[in-house]
Formats: C-alpha cells, sequence, structure tokens
C-alpha cells in the first residue's frame, strides 16, 4: 500500500510541541488547530504510537468532504475505501462531535456513517451481515463548519495512559502534558531536577523517560496490533528498535516531594512500575522547605489549584514561598502551570516567558523563570 495521511492529534496549545516531535522521527508535517498532519505507512503508525510523548492519538486521515446534509454526508462516507481497511468481521463503532454545521445531531450522524460504511462493505463482501467479532476499527466523525472529517483510530486508549500507572485515581497532570511541560523547559538528562508539588510523580517518572530516551508506549498494546494488513513484525520491528535505542548509561538526579503520604507511595509505585524504582528519590514534605540540591538545576511544577488547594490565600502564600526559595538557588531555572493570573505577583517578579496551556479543560500559564545554563563541560 502507498503512503496515507496520518493524523497525530494534540491537546490545544501543544500542536508545535507535537509537531516538533514528529520531526526529529523524520516526518514532515503539517499544523493545524488541535492536530498535526503527516504522511505515512504501517511502519510509521506503530512507530508513532510507540514513541509520540505529547499527542493524544495517532488517526488515519480516511476522507475530508462538505457535508451540510445526510445525503453529502453519507455519499461522502460511502465513497471511502473501507474495504482497504476493515475486513469482513471487524468491528467498526462510530463516534463523532459536531461544532458550527448544519448537521447538529451527533447521534443521527453516527448513524448515518455507519450505514455508509456497511453499504460500501456489502459492495465489497457480497453479504448483507457483519457479525463486528474481530479487530476493532473505531471511526470518527468530526464536523465542523460543515466540512466532515473521517478518520480511523490507531491508538485506542489515550496515549497518556502508558502503563505504569496501575491505580484507577486520575492523576491531576496527564503524562502527555507533563512530558510536554519537560520539552518546553530547558531541562535535560544531565542536570537536576526537583518537583516540590510532586503528588504521584507524574513530571519526574515522564522526565526518566525523556532522559533515557524511553519510549512512552513500550508498555501497552494499541487496537492497530491486531489489524491483520499490519504485518506482527512491522510491531516486533518498532518495539525492538524503541528497546535498542533506550539510553540508560548515565544517572538521573531527579527528586519530588509532596506533603501527602499516599500520594508519595501512588508515586514510588508507579516509578517501579515504569521500570525506574531506585532512579528516582521521592519523599514527603512540605513545599516550603524545599532545599534542592546541586547546581544548575530545574524546578518544574504543577502547584495545588482547583479542588487541589482549599483557598486561594494558600496559592499566594505557597508562589511567594517559590520566589522566597529561587533568591537561594541563583543558578535555578523555575517553572509553574498555574491558572492564577496573579502568580508574577505572587512570584515576585515577571516570568521570563509565559506560554497559554490547557490543563484538561482549564486555561493555565505556563510561567519561565530562566537561570544560567550549565557551562558546556558539565550540561
Amino acid at each position: 500500500m502507498s503512503k496515507f495521511q496520518l493524523i497525530a492529534t494534540a491537546p490545544m496549545g501543544l500542536e508545535a510541541v507535537v509537531a516538533r516531535e514528529l520531526n526529529e522521527l523524520g516526518y514532515e508535517t503539517t499544523v493545524e488547530n488541535g492536530r498535526v498532519l503527516f504522511s505515512g505507512d504501517y511502519i510509521d503508525i506503530c512507530r508513532c504510537n510507540l514513541w509520540l510523548r505529547t499527542s493524544d492519538r495517532v488517526l488515519v486521515k480516511m476522507g475530508q468532504f462538505p457535508a451540510k446534509t445526510f445525503d453529502e454526508l453519507f455519499e461522502g462516507v460511502k465513497a471511502i475505501d473501507w474495504e482497504d481497511w476493515i475486513p469482513e468481521n471487524g468491528e467498526f463503532p462510530v463516534e463523532g462531535r459536531s461544532h458550527k454545521s448544519q448537521l447538529t445531531s451527533v447521534p443521527a450522524c453516527q448513524g448515518i456513517v455507519k450505514k455508509a460504511v456497511v453499504e460500501k462493505l456489502k459492495l465489497s463482501y457480497s453479504t448483507d451481515w457483519f457479525p463486528e467479532t474481530g479487530p476493532r476499527y473505531v471511526i470518527e466523525m468530526i464536523l465542523l463548519n460543515d466540512i466532515a472529517l473521517i478518520t480511523l483510530d490507531t491508538t485506542g486508549p489515550a496515549l497518556h495512559k502508558r502503563g505504569y500507572r496501575r491505580q484507577a485515581t486520575e492523576a491531576p497532570l496527564k503524562e502527555t502534558m507533563a512530558a510536554a511541560l519537560i520539552q518546553i523547559s530547558r531541562w535535560n538528562g544531565h542536570r537536576p531536577l526537583y518537583d516540590p508539588c510532586c503528588g504521584t510523580g507524574t513530571l519526574l517518572i515522564e522526565a526518566a523517560m525523556i532522559a533515557w530516551n524511553i519510549a512512552p508506549g513500550l508498555r501497552r498494546s494499541f487496537p492497530s496490533e491486531h489489524w491483520p494488513d499490519i504485518p506482527q513484525r512491522l510491531w516486533e520491528s518498532a518495539r525492538e528498535e524503541a528497546f535498542d535505542a533506550v539510553r540508560d548509561d548515565y544517572p538521573l538526579q531527579l527528586t519530588g516531594s509532596d506533603i501527602d503520604p499516599a500520594a508519595i507511595e501512588l508515586a514510588e509505585a508507579a516509578a517501579k512500575s515504569a521500570g525506574l524504582s531506585g532512579e528516582i528519590t521521592f519523599k514527603v514534605g512540605a513545599a516550603a522547605k524545599v532545599r534542592p540540591q546541586g547546581e544548575y538545576g530545574c524546578i518544574i511544577t504543577n502547584p495545588p489549584y482547583g479542588e487541589r488547594i482549599s483557598s486561594e490565600k494558600e496559592v499566594e502564600k505557597l508562589t511567594r514561598q517559590f520566589g522566597e526559595m529561587m533568591l537561594y538557588l541563583p543558578t535555578w531555572s523555575f517553572f509553574a502551570i498555574s491558572p492564577y493570573k496573579e502568580f508574577e505577583q505572587y512570584y515576585g517578579r515577571k516570568a521570563d516567558k509565559r506560554r497559554k496551556l490547557y490543563n484538561g479543560r482549564i486555561e493555565c500559564q505556563y510561567y519561565q523563570y530562566l537561570g544560567p545554563l550549565p557551562p558546556r563541560n558539565q550540561n
């Protein structure tokens, strides 16, 4: 099969970060709102699902066309070569959403898409019945400004579900966002890193995986692994490539603390599950008492807000403590994501850089206070 168009979906504000990841993997990209487009084939589905740290999903772009009416939607979907992907026994549920379009009923549109796919597969397989007992192919329909985008999901559960966090509780910071905060910062694996509000350890675990070049998808599976058209040898090759790329030949200087002992227990369990037991130091302690060790380090943190803290007074107190703490760390850099517009005022000075990001649905700023870079022989 010739190359086809793939889409790496991106959380709002992280499109450029996702594009940079793809560029580093060797792909040419086109950036749009909420997604990054690139060309690839079966091996690229495998590689990108294993390697992308900040994207949510890898999709196959099946078609894009105007759809102001149900008839236009039906005919556009039916024109797609579904038989090239979905086998006769394939399961093909339809998900969808609509925004600023004349077709506003998502359930009705889902039904139209499903019917169109069935009609096309009837012609291909000369049958009227599809048991849907085989591999899973989730079809997604997005209607935006009367344009339908039809995709196949190769990923399944979103890419932030790395497989190392076994507990069912939701981490306040998704793994994909944590990886983005690390990548936007100046930190690298040869510098100390401290998270004084580490919670369940997500930032530090992601930092370790970045430093040692551990592919984030190595510990999980994907529905496209069961697609008969993607040879198993390609998945095996992509995983072997990822294992061979690991660079764990130098010690990490990663430390996290949190006032909640239960959170530290979860952090230690997650680090162990990720194969990083003993590589990250976790301890119980208040953020105000943080005294990081070493020179030219970075503090990167997601301080409490919303349901994680009881009042804005506590936010103000904590942020002021951060500002005071950094006065005693002249070679360190400080990075924090926060929704509070008064953050710089509480911290004591304006950030050197700010970047608007969304932590879930909460609009935040990523405040960046840049210390000196380490000498070349230390970096």
